[in-house]
Formats: structure tokens, C-alpha cells, sequence
């Protein structure tokens, strides 16, 4: 009614005022807000996200009775065994009426079990004692209650009611509560006595039309996807979020890190941090007590943090000793504290392997928790595996939050009305700061589609182990990695592959394995006969045997391949039954002409011109030698381009130093093409073998010259063929995009697709949509007929209708997917190896040394066939050639 009440700067939490004396009871009151865009909060709600402002929370009128639960603190406290409950419930009850009489009025509590089964209830006059406000404690033991973990979230209603003398309840609040116990001891975090590992990731509120604000249905959406990708735990990045995810969490059995709203990284952790000058205290301890009061009741929020990248100093010494005397349930969390004393866990965020495992080798008394790691920004989340395979490995070590879930991209329409995503450089004038795509760094697009990441987050993350124990007799050991219940729920679904064809299948059920514990079983292998080039492999998907909360029964939660170790080598063909071969040379090109194909090569460019096969032409241009990859996030953050810069046209600016041609035998032809690179000082061999039937051998060898070259992005050959030939099957990893840092969860397999699935959409365009440990590939058209490579022995490969250039950004965040145009050819990528996406950081971290191609001397070979639609690929791919 035009009278300023009240005013907050904590955007997230709750702002209450009373307005009683500002209305006007008899007509109508007016209710105005008004929403600041900066003020001297700002500087402590310095996140790394959309600087955008308004209204986040729910905004309502309510009114109290005289007498009024003004809070209560439902404290669900396990006993020191961990198997009965000690219930403290402490409840502020506040007065509006100095008249009330303490005698008229009681406090009612009453505990209900799931099925709302009365517990207990206990009633205590109010004891007012003419003062404004009272405390009222209720102290219950309830024998062994079921546990709340993010495994079995058992939840308990709690109902407070004041009543009055004729027991006519006038007010009435409750919460869901949940009995457990979280403590440090002996450098681990228990919880209910044991050391959980934390799956986590870092999560902002984020929707892709309404910004900050976000629903109930998004809400619930996350979680489902957490549940279905084996993710039980999740930071709260970088502030309180809106109640409801609370409750949520607690329903659904997710473990939170409450995150204060504090984060002034713009002033830096030295000296002119905030955190030292004491005139912000009371800026920083009021965030802190704001989260903690709302949230304080919810048993998913195991954890506090003080907040995100704000130094350490006075402030957070006030906030950490305030929180240990108002709740001496919880462990505090500070990564700004890093191994000071204002935190009871050491989280760094991002720190290397050897770093983590340093700390966790030697005796420690606090655990290590990674608040953020694993920068899943892009095409990125590669070593994943690796991080994992310490992290189980050391007690002091459990677990991490990836950064982080969602890619933060707003809906806007181009030119032709169509929507696509934008990121921070798409708006603002020039002088407006922007770190243009880098807040898209999600495991899930801005609409919650999964990147091929998330595939192998689920795979790390998952519960069951299994692993090979004596595999020639059959045996794998199974362990249970839930820290709370069994595994006898579950069906393990076995079976043994041989390329395309099941030899054998089975389930395994009842596996009653215990938490933490595992068990050697046995699969019984038929004996069949090992078939020369044929390989076995044993294929498990673990599957719910019963409908779960957000997950479906028949849902797989694990999955593992184990090849087997019965191979055989295939015999060379002899190739004296092949048709013979025709060869016409002329100074600039050498033609070899065979029964139903012709192959052209280029003697100025070494290359092949043309291929056709049946009068079709199989390529549009013939394979080149390439060392580059479009660039990714990852290695614009390690400044790829500068580094690695000379290897981006290495392959195109090559220069032909000997074309020579040796026909070894009426049907076999050799083609060898020795190259200069001159942009690396170094030599490239090409050899060339036509077969009569129409195949060629491609080898490459690779010979460093110059000395201190840089790492090598790719080593391979890039070609182009016809459109037509849109239909692709392989036996390699997949069915998603993978890279040698990130393939676990990618089988071997046979796999069929089209050409335009094999791409993934990242926002910001870049190296995109390769296959490892590939075997073989054909592209057919509609017919069946095309051509096929077969490695020798393993490809990585792609294929898109993009090219390199295509995908390649000058700088980061300069490209939008919707502005790529699809080329009317296939751009194909055969390759020995491309150096791993990497992905412990966007801003500096190169891909693990063991993912890295370093420049020394490189040989490959594949061969490209003709393939008609009445011929097997799988078959064909088995013909390897007794060359003269």
C-alpha cells in the first residue's frame, strides 16, 4: 500500500516480513515488489553462470493464529550402534497475544511410519511464561527405525500441532524426516557407520526457456535421470535451491550438499578477499544461517558448504563455528578452506590423480571429496575410469561431483523461426563481459538429452562389479558396491557373443551378495569349436527384476564385457584366383584397370582420383594423410591450436618426393607414395596394393624428422565418399560415440546406423562422433552396395556430413550447430588413433599421458573393399590375403 516493509539481498532463500500493521482490512491492499539488478550482494553472489536477475522463488501471503509454530528443529539421530533412533525434536513457539494464558494451550507431536502408522505421540502445555517466545523440547528413542540412505530413502512423518484447552487444533506443521547418522572417523565420512562413495555431480537451476526458475516437473525429471545413471549424490551449485528439490531428494534418496549462497570470486582468495574483511561478516554468517535454517530438517542434506570460490578468512571461522554449534549433525564443507581448519573435508576441485592419491596413501583425518572435477564441458569426460580406478582403490578417497549436470543454454529463434541454443556471447554489446560457451558444461543438453558422456558416467558409476576370475573355466567374480543393500533383486543377464550370433545366453538370479561384498560364479561356456577369426565375447546386463521408484522394472543398471580368451588367426587367402589386372601410366596419372573396377591414381598428389566398381563411383576423394581433429573445448582450454598448430594443414600441404609402381604379380599392383611434410619437417609413406578382385590395401608409416614436434592430435586418412552410401554397419565399440578415454561403457559389437546418427549435436561445434576398436565398417546404399574398410587389425573411425573444417571453430563458442550445413558427400575418418578427449579440465588440462600421441614413428594399415548387397561383411572382412 506504497509503504517500503523490508528488503533482502539472498536471492535464494526466504525473506519474510510482517506486513500486519501495513493492510488495510477494509478494502483493497496493494503488494509490490521491486527487483534491484545489482547491489553490494553481488559481490557475494559471484557464481560462474547467467548473471541474470528476478524473482526465483515462490512469493506468497500467509497468516498465523495467535499463538504460532514459528520453527522446529526435527533432529532424526541414530544411537551409536546405528540401529535405534534418538528422536529430538526442539520447536520455537511465538505469541502474538501478550493476554494468551499459558494453561489454554498444548503442544502435540506425533511420529508416523510409512504407512502412516501411528509411532508415538506425546502432548506438553506451552509454557509461555509472558514472553514472546518459547522453546519446547521432545526427546524420543524409537527402536530400530528403518534407515534413510540414498539407497533405501525410508522417510517418517513428523506432525506438530498446538491445541487448546477443548483440543481443537489451531495451527498444525510437520516435515518428513529420516533417521541417520553422518559423522567423520578415522578420515572417512560414515554414513549410519559406513563409508558411502559420493556419484555426485554439481547441479545448477537451470531451464532452457525460464532461466533460473525452474519446476517442479524439471526437478523430478533430474532425478529420474540421477536414479537411471547410477548418480546418488548432488552439490548444490552454488546456492540454496528451491525447497521442493529438497524434498525430493529426500523421497527419492539422493545425498545434498547444501551450498550457501556465497561465492565473490571476482575479488579473488588473496588479500582483498571478502572473507578477510570483517565489515562483510554479517553478510557471510547471514547467508549461512539462511540455508541452514530452512534446510535443516531434510535428511538428503548430509553435508553444509559455506559456499564456492570466495578465499578463506575471519568470515568463514564465524560460519563454520556457528554451524557446529547450531547443528552438530553434519560435517562442514569448504573448499576455499582446502586443508585449513574451517572445513571437515578436504574438496578440492579438480585435482589431478596423483594429487588424490598422494593424499590418500598416506594416513589422513579428514576424507577427500572432489567438489568438482571431471569438467564435463563439450565432447568431453574422458579418464573418467581412470579417476575411478584410485578412487576405489584408497579409503580416504570417496568419490567426487562432476561439473557439472545441465548445459546452461536459453532457447532463442533464428533467422527462419527455428529454436537453437545460446550461450553468454550471444548477447550483450561487445564491451559487455562474456566467457561465450562456458556454461555448457552439462552431462545433459539445456532439454535434459543425454551427451554420449552420461553413457559412460553410468557405466563408472555403476554398482555391480564384474570381473573376470579363471574366464577360460567360466568364473567372474560379482561384487555388490551398494553400501546398504543386496543384490538378490536383480537379474543378471548373461551372454556369449560370436560377432553377430549368440552362442549361449542365460540369467543368473538370486545373487544374494551382501553390501560391499562379492562372489565368484560360474558361466557354463559351451565347448564349441574355435572358428579361425572369430571372436568371443561375454556380454552381462544386470536388470531390475521389480518396478523402483523412478526406474522401470526390466531397467539395466550395470553392464559388463569380458572377452574371451578362445581366438584362433584367420589363414591367408592365396590370391593367385583373382582376376588379373590392367595398368596405363602417363605422366600425370597411372590407371589400374581390373574385371569389374577401375582405380585412378593422381601422381602429382600421390592419392586416389577415382574408384569405380560396376560403373559406380565409390569415393569422391580418395584417402589423405590427416593429423588434426576439430577442436574441443578441452583442447581450446590447453590452447590446442597454438600448441599443436603445425599439424593442422601438415597432411594437406604434403608434397609428392617419389610416386613409384611395382606390379608384383599378374593380379596384384603396388602403389608407393613417399611424401614430404614440410609444415612438420617430417616423411609420410603411403603403399597402395590393388587386388584383382577390386580390393586395396592401404599402409601408412609415419617417420618424425624434426625434432621437439608436439603431441599429434590424430594419426589417420580422411576421404570423402558419395551420400548415397548413408547406411553404416560395424563390429567395433558403440553403439555411441567413444574415444580412447572414454569407452567403457561402449561393447564391441555389430551396430547399424545412418550416416546423420552418427553425429551428436554439441551447441558449439567440434570433434564429434568417433568409434574405437573398430574391426570393420561398410557403407551401402539403398541397394546394400558400397564399400567397406576392414583395420588391420583395429580402426577408430567416423562419419559424418560434416567435414573437419566444418566442425573447427577459430575460437571457442564462435559456432552454433544450427549454422552447419550438411555437405551433399560423407566425410569418412579412417584412423589409427586421435589422442583422447580428455576432460580434468576445460582451462588447461591436456588428455592423460597415456592418451596422447607423441611424435615417433607410426604404422598402420586397413583395407577398402567393394561390397555388393548379397555379400557378409562379417565374412568378407575375414579375407586376408597371402600377398607376392
Amino acid at each position: 500500500n506504497g509503504q517500503k516493509v523490508g528488503f533482502s539481498q539472498g536471492s535464494k532463500t526466504p525473506a519474510e516480513w510482517d506486513i500486519t500493521h501495513y493492510l488495510n482490512p477494509e478494502g483493497e491492499n496493494v503488494l509490490a515488489v521491486q527487483v534491484y539488478r545489482w547491489s553490494d550482494g553481488s559481490y557475494i553472489e559471484c557464481q560462474d553462470f547467467w548473471r541474470i536477475s528476478g524473482i526465483e522463488r515462490s512469493v506468497y501471503l500467509f497468516s498465523t493464529p495467535n499463538i504460532h509454530i514459528r520453527d522446529f528443529f526435527a533432529l532424526a539421530d541414530l544411537d551409536e550402534t546405528y540401529i535405534n533412533g534418538k528422536l529430538n525434536v526442539t520447536t520455537e513457539i511465538k505469541q502474538y497475544d501478550p493476554e494468551l494464558k499459558a494453561k489454554n494451550y498444548f503442544l502435540d507431536i506425533k511420529l508416523f511410519d510409512e504407512n502412516m502408522k501411528l509411532l508415538f505421540e506425546e502432548e506438553k502445555p506451552i509454557e509461555l511464561n509472558n514472553e514472546q517466545t518459547t522453546i519446547q523440547v521432545f526427546e524420543k528413542d524409537i527402536e530400530n527405525p528403518k534407515k534413510w540412505t540414498a539407497e533405501t530413502p525410508a522417510l517418517y512423518s513428523l506432525v506438530l500441532q498446538i491445541k487448546d484447552k477443548n483440543k481443537n487444533i489451531l495451527e498444525a506443521a510437520g516435515c518428513k524426516i529420516g533417521f541417520r547418522k553422518v559423522e567423520i572417523k578415522n578420515g572417512q565420512l560414515l554414513v549410519n557407520g559406513k563409508a558411502v562413495l559420493f556419484k555426485g555431480v554439481d547441479r545448477h537451476e537451470h531451464d532452457q526457456y525460464t532461466g533460473h526458475v525452474v519446476s517442479e516437473e524439471s526437478m523430478l525429471q533430474d532425478i529420474r535421470l540421477f536414479k537411471q545413471n547410477n548418480i546418488n549424490a548432488v552439490r548444490t551449485s552454488h546456492y540454496p535451491n528451491d525447497p521442493k528439490w529438497y524434498e525430493l531428494c529426500d523421497q527419492y534418496g539422493i545425498y545434498v550438499i547444501d551450498e550457501a549462497n556465497i561465492e565473490s570470486h571476482g575479488m579473488g582468495y588473496g588479500e582483498k578477499s571478502l572473507a578477510k574483511d570483517t565489515t562483510w561478516k554479517e553478510a557471510h554468517v547471514d547467508r549461512i544461517k539462511r540455508m541452514v535454517e530452512r534446510d535443516k530438517n531434510h535428511p538428503s542434506v548430509i553435508i553444509w558448504s559455506m559456499g564456492n570460490e570466495a578465499g578463506d578468512g575471519v568470515n568463514f571461522a564465524a560460519g563454520y563455528k556457528w554451524i557446529h554449534e547450531r547443528d552438530k549433525s553434519r560435517p562442514v564443507h569448504y573448499e576455499g578452506a582446502r586443508l585449513g581448519p574451517n572445513t571437515d573435508i578436504y574438496c578440492p576441485m579438480y585435482a589431478r590423480i596423483e594429487r588424490i592419491e598422494k593424499y590418500a596413501s598416506e594416513k589422513q583425518e579428514r576424507p577427500l571429496i572432489l567438489c568438482e572435477y571431471a569438467h564435463a564441458m563439450g565432447n568431453s569426460t574422458g579418464n573418467l575410469q581412470d579417476y575411478w580406478d584410485v578412487i576405489e582403490k584408497y579409503d580416504h578417497l570417496q568419490g567426487g561431483f562432476i561439473w557439472d549436470w545441465v548445459d546452461q543454454g536459453l532457447v532463442k529463434k533464428n533467422e527462419k523461426g527455428e529454436e537453437y541454443w545460446t550461450y553468454g556471447g550471444d548477447y550483450g554489446p561487445e564491451d559487455v563481459p562474456s566467457d561465450q560457451n562456458f556454461c555448457l558444461n552439462g552431462l545433459v543438453n539445456p532439454d535434459r538429452t543425454p551427451h554420449p558422456g552420461l553413457f559412460e558416467v553410468k557405466k563408472v558409476y555403476q554398482y555391480v562389479g564384474i570381473q573376470p576370475e579363471d574366464i577360460e573355466n567360466g568364473k567372474v567374480r560379482i561384487t555388490n558396491k551398494y553400501h546398504f543393500i543386496n543384490i538378490n533383486d536383480l537379474n543378471f543377464n548373461w551372454a556369449i557373443m560370436a560377432e553377430n550370433k549368440t552362442v549361449a545366453q542365460g540369467t543368473l538370479s538370486d545373487i544374494n551378495i551382501p553390501p560391499g561384498e562379492s562372489k565368484v560364479v560360474t558361466i557354463p561356456i559351451p565347448k564349441e569349436p574355435v572358428k579361425p577369426g572369430v571372436e568371443f565375447f561375454l556380454n552381462f546386463s544386470v536388470t531390475t527384476t521389480m518396478e523402483k521408484p523412478l526406474v522401470s522394472k526390466g531397467y539395466e543398471i550395470a553392464s559388463e564385457q569380458i572377452k574371451l580368451p578362445f581366438y584362433e588367426k584367420m589363414g591367408k587367402t592365396d590370391i593367385t584366383t583373382l582376376p588379373s589386372l590392367n595398368l596405363k601410366e602417363s605422366k600425370e596419372k597411372l590407371v589400374v584397370k581390373g574385371e569389374n573396377f577401375q582405380i585412378s591414381f593422381n601422381k602429382t598428389t600421390g592419392g586416389m582420383d577415382s574408384w569405380q566398381f560396376r560403373e559406380n563411383e565409390l569415393i569422391e576423394k580418395g584417402p589423405e594423410p590427416n593429423f588434426w581433429r576439430a577442436t574441443t573445448d578441452n583442447d581450446f582450454g590447453f590452447r590446442m591450436p597454438k600448441r599443436m598448430g603445425v599439424w593442422q594443414n601438415a597432411g594437406k600441404n604434403r608434397s609428392v618426393k617419389n610416386f613409384a609402381v611395382k606390379e608384383t604379380a599378374s593380379n596384384q599392383v603396388s602403389v608407393r607414395v613417399d611424401y614430404d611434410l614440410p609444415d612438420v619437417e617430417s616423411k609420410h609413406l603411403v603403399e597402395y596394393i590393388v587386388l584383382g578382385n577390386g580390393d586395396v590395401i592401404i599402409s601408412n608409416t609415419f617417420t618424425p624428422g624434426k625434432e621437439e614436434l608436439p603431441d599429434i592430435p590424430r594419426i589417420g586418412m580422411t576421404m570423402r565418399i558419395p551420400e548415397k552410401f548413408n547406411q553404416v554397419k560395424w563390429y567395433g565399440r558403440g553403439p555411441h560415440e567413444n574415444y580412447q578415454d572414454r569407452k567403457t561403457s561402449a561393447f564391441v559389437g555389430i551396430y547399424e546406423s545412418m550416416v546423420k546418427k552418427l553425429y551428436y549435436p554439441y551447441i558449439s561445434p567440434q570433434e564429434n562422433g568417433n568409434r574405437t576398436d573398430t574391426r570393420w565398417i561398410s557403407f551401402t546404399n539403398n541397394e546394400g552396395n558400397g564399400l567397406m574398410a576392414t583395420g588391420m587389425p583395429h580402426l577408430s573411425w567416423s562419419a559424418l556430413p560434416y567435414t573437419i573444417e566444418d566442425l573447427t571453430q577459430e575460437s571457442r563458442g564462435t559456432k552454433h550447430a544450427y549454422e552447419l550445413k550438411e555437405r551433399d558427400f560423407i566425410s569418412v575418418n579412417l584412423d589409427y588413433k586421435q589422442m583422447g578427449v580428455g576432460g580434468d579440465n576445460s582451462w588447461g588440462a591436456r588428455p592423460h599421458e597415456k592418451y596422447r600421441l607423441k611424435p615417433q614413428e607410426y604404422s598402420y594399415t586397413f583395407r577398402l573393399s567393394p561390397i555388393l548387397k548379397d555379400e557378409n561383411p562379417v565374412e568378407k572382412s575375414k579375407i586376408f590375403y597371402k600377398l607376392k
